[in-house]
């Protein structure tokens, strides 16, 4: 016989295993561990016995007629059975008989029982265990095994639920989000709260370790982190202990391989089907079983009646009894029996599969125990796999949905972030900007580092490629802070943050890909006056819902747009009384309608920048308040629609530059106050005299345009500090250009100049001459008289430099060095 060990192997499979295998599973497999002893307690007995035992029966006498036919044997000499007969057999012959007479006459169930019972708990165990072996299931079923495990053996597993227990027992600062916002709307204007909860003893504590000016932080299992400082208060709800780095990265990669393994189960349903398929086998095989061996057991006798058709004992028929049928009588009921509650237990397991929604697993309850609300719905074989480990231990699915939170990613993050990010380094990371204003800029970080919230002496946060991230109530340290970046962020705030933004933040910039990634949030700073909002939007109605709620911030004066919109939006002209700079870079999209601009009566300050704009739009000359104009990068090839401007008697910065203006129009005489006039890189090819009756110009810059002379004229432009004309194609300089002793830059670099005038003695106030990629062959001595002028901002050739003479240029050289 076969040992029992040697069939261990189709049952074989990991202990770990086990998880997966529902009470109908474990309680089919103790079946079938009966129905293997069943095959082995019947083999043996069939091996160590006697399998069938014959006598001849006497001539002349039939088992028939003994049996069935008893008025016949009433005369008959009975004593030949009581006294027995000589048969003339020998042994070999009665073995011979026997074993005739067993291959013959007894029906094959008999025979074969054992076996045949073998042969169905081998293919039980098969079926049962085949989604354990097949390669195309085995691999995701040992993949989740070894995630699972180390999900539940990772430490951030207890952490973070030990977390959002205590989270559950004390108040959370509110996180003001999409779906919140309008209830954050009403909640933002009532007076901040003091939290009841904290004890009085708890207080008392706590003041008497507070030292004024010191951050004192106060940790206790169980309870929350509250951080104080002289600037403010940073509460860290967070009553776990920050995981080390090893831990820490443990954490980190196992969110990864959670996500990467949730994608390749979520695709495909095998290990569902696989299962339903094996139990569908197992349940018709358990039914068949049943079927035939209900119709085999009752054709199983005692008394058997053999006939040697072979003669070959010279006796025909032989009165047999099979001395195993009583006990495998016994044992084909304890079989049948045990097929019968296998057959129950596969038609419960395709009620389960058939019934229950299977391919679909919901964490509701767990986000309702936990608190992370962000725990997704999953599919396909993922679901399946959870459904079976809740048949084992639901508290598995609760662990394991802990790497399913972004949140839960995020605090991780934030820990390891706030490890990784000293104060000490975070200072190096500080930057004073050309606004002169100290700055940090954080650039795609998985959060913010909590030690920024200690740098007061920050002035602007820019945030870029920063997703899924909370501002905590800890900002409100930042006194310094009036300016925040959102770059392409998705950004969160809690409620007390939101209060301090909302008292104190003056300037917001933020870029998006879509509108909807636009914070609501940002809609409530009453206290912002320049607006920033850069991205591209499909329709002009995007554009007029994103900045539909910005009517009710009242204290905007600058609002900077940087899209592609074809018209002004409504919403703007709603700021008509509040907004002082509107700049609009359309990023070569034309605005084909720019009437209702005259609307925005308050405007000091306009640029359409990168509009496409073909003529000057004639509504402009309606803002009587405007001070300054832009229409850089467009297609203006005519200005004549400046005849009207006579109605901006307030301009005084003119910006025409990078157009395709062939000549400067006579009216622009007109604007009398302008101080400051850009018309480089066009194609104007002559100065008008009408240019210099400007008396008050202080800028003019005609660089990269087709100039050969400069008018006389320009000596009427008496204040002129700033002249910029390089790039053309002027060949000598006026001498009246020499009257302008304001001048203090002048540009003339990349002409045609052959000849500087000593006149140039006269600029006593130029602090940059540039005379680069000229055809001068010596410089005037006279240059020694500027003497605001110094070596670095005298640009030229150095072979012409030295066409000075040795004490001008040691003179322009030691004015440079003082």
């Amino acid at each position: 016989m076969i040992p029992v060990t040697e069939l261990s192997y189709f049952g074989e499979q990991d202990p770990a295993f086990k998880i997966l295998k529902p009470w109908w599973d474990v309680f089919a497999e103790y079946l079938t561990l009966l129905m293997v002893l069943v095959s082995m307690f019947g083999g043996a007995l069939q091996v160590s016995s006697e399998q069938i035992l014959c006598i001849p029966v006497p001539e002349g006498l039939s088992i028939q007629e003994r049996q069935w036919n008893h008025s016949i044997l009433e005369g008959l000499n009975l004593n030949v059975f009581a006294a027995g007969f000589q048969t003339g057999l020998d042994v070999q012959q009665y073995y011979l008989i026997n074993q005739w007479c067993y291959d013959n006459a007894v029906i094959w169930f008999s025979k074969y029982f054992p076996y045949l019972v073998l042969l169905h708990s081998l293919i039980f165990l098969i079926s049962s265990n085949f989604w354990f072996k097949f390669p195309g299931t085995s691999s995701k079923i040992e993949h989740f095994i070894t995630v699972l495990g180390k999900c539940l053996d990772s430490p951030w597993t207890t952490k973070a639920l030990s977390e959002t227990v205590y989270e559950e027992s004390t108040p959370r600062i509110p996180i003001v989000s999409e779906s919140n916002i309008d209830q954050s709307l009403s909640s933002i204007n009532s007076p901040l709260k003091v939290d009841s909860s904290v004890s009085l003893s708890q207080e008392m504590a706590f003041s008497n370790d507070v030292h004024k000016g010191d951050k004192v932080s106060l940790l206790s299992k169980g309870s929350s982190q509250v951080l104080k400082s002289a600037g403010g208060i940073m509460v860290d709800n967070s009553s776990v202990k920050i995981l080390d780095k090893k831990e820490g990265e443990q954490a980190k990669s196992l969110f990864e391989k959670v996500k990467k393994f949730r994608l390749h189960t979520e695709e495909g349903d095998i290990l569902y089907t696989m299962y339903l398929n094996q139990t569908i086998v197992r349940t018709v095989q358990s039914v068949v079983i049943l079927v035939y061996i209900s119709i085999f057991i009752p054709q199983m006798c005692n008394n058997i009646h053999c006939v040697d058709a072979l003669h070959i004992t010279g006796f025909t028929d032989f009165f047999c009894i099979h001395g195993l049928w009583r006990m495998f009588r016994m044992l084909s009921l304890v079989y049948i029996t045990a097929i019968v509650l296998y057959s129950c237990i596969c038609l419960y397991t395709l009620h389960w599969i058939l019934y229950y929604k299977l391919k679909e697993y919901s964490f509701e309850n767990v986000r309702v125990e936990t608190g992370m609300d962000d725990i997704p719905d999953v599919r396909n074989d993922f679901a399946f796999l959870l459904h079976l480990i809740d048949q084992y231990d639901k508290l598995y699915a609760r662990k394991f949905a802990v790497f399913l939170s972004d949140v839960s990613e995020n605090k991780l993050l934030q820990l390891n972030l706030n490890h990784e990010w000293t104060q000490e380094r975070l200072k190096q990371r500080l930057i004073t900007n050309i606004e002169n204003k100290v700055e940090m800029h954080l650039f795609m970080m998985p959060g913010i580092p909590i030690q920024v919230y200690d740098l007061t002496e920050i002035e602007v946060l820019k945030l870029e490629l920063i997703k899924g991230v909370a501002i905590s109530a800890a900002i409100s340290n930042l006194k310094m802070m009036k300016e925040m970046w959102l770059y392409n962020c998705s950004v969160k705030v809690e409620r007390q943050a939101l209060l301090f933004l909302k008292e104190n933040l003056i300037t917001l910039r933020v870029r998006f890909g879509i509108a909807d990634e636009i914070p609501p949030w940002i809609f409530t700073l009453k206290s912002l006056r320049e607006l920033y909002i850069e991205g591209q939007l499909q329709t002009d109605s995007k554009i007029s819902t994103a900045l539909q709620m910005f009517r009710e911030l009242p204290k905007i004066d600058t609002l900077h747009l940087k899209t592609n919109i074809t018209k002004l939006p409504t919403a703007i002209l709603d700021m008509a009384t509040h907004l002082l700079c509107l700049i609009i870079h359309n990023e070569g999209v034309k605005i084909t309608s720019l009437a209702n601009i005259k609307k925005l009566f308050c405007l000091t300050v306009l640029r359409l920048l990168h509009c496409n704009l073909e003529r000057f739009p004639s509504a402009i000359f309606s803002l009587t308040n405007l001070q300054e104009l832009d229409l850089k990068d467009n297609n203006l090839s005519s200005t004549e629609e400046l005849a009207s401007c006579q109605n901006l008697r307030k301009l005084i910065c003119l910006r025409l530059w990078h157009n395709n203006i062939t000549s400067i129009p006579v009216h622009i005489a007109k604007i009398a106050k302008l101080e400051m006039l850009y018309l480089n890189k066009n194609k104007i090819e002559f100065l008008p005299p009408s240019l210099f009756k400007l008396t008050k110009l202080l800028f003019l810059d005609v660089s990269h345009n087709h100039i050969a002379k400069i008018p006389s004229d320009i000596d009427q432009l008496v204040e002129l500090q700033h002249f910029a004309i390089e790039c053309n194609k002027v060949t000598e300089l006026p001498e009246n250009l020499f009257s302008c002793t304001k001048l203090r830059v002048l540009n003339i670099s990349h002409n045609n100049l052959t000849y500087l005038s000593p006149s140039i003695g006269h600029l006593r106030q130029l602090q940059l001459l540039d005379l680069k990629v000229n055809k001068l062959d010596k410089l005037p001595v006279e240059l020694g008289q500027c003497v605001c002028l110094r070596k670095n901002q005298l640009i030229v050739e150095d072979d012409i430099f030295k066409t000075l003479p040795l004490e001008v240029r040691e003179q322009i050289t030691n004015t440079a060095s003082s």
